[in-house]
């Protein structure tokens, strides 16, 4: 992340020059030059907010729905807190079976963690 912040305070500073002038150089830069100052300045924060913020969430978002539609009927999942097993999944909604037997239904977009019940019996065995 240095390199890049240095990599790019140089490259201000070769177009733009470093707005330093000695007593006889010509006159301080004029306003078009401060405009395409602005601009790539603006791009450069456009750019890092997409680095930074914007594309991981995507990619969060984008494996949290692949996990939810790979969703079947035994896995163990966890939904706003409540764990419990997959007995029927409908389109929106789940409904889970809890350890008492009892069930309840929940959205989809409430699951957070998915254990597939596979991994679950291995973890039992151990």
């Amino acid at each position: 992340m240095k390199k890049l912040l240095y990599f790019l305070i140089c490259a201000q500073t070769f177009y733009f020059g470093n707005g330093l002038s000695a007593a006889g150089e010509d006159a301080p830069p004029g306003r078009d030059q401060s405009f395409w100052q602005t601009f790539v300045m603006i791009g450069v924060l456009l750019l890092c907010f997409y680095v930074i913020l914007w594309r991981p969430e995507q990619k969060r978002r984008k494996a949290m729905e692949e996990q939810r539609n790979s969703l079947k009927k035994g896995d163990r999942v966890t939904a706003m807190g409540i764990i419990g097993t997959i007995d029927k999944i409908e389109d929106q909604t789940v409904i889970l079976k809890m350890v008492d037997g009892s069930k309840i239904e929940v959205i989809k977009a409430a699951i957070t963690e998915v254990l597939n019940s596979s991994e679950t019996t291995n973890e039992s065995q151990q």
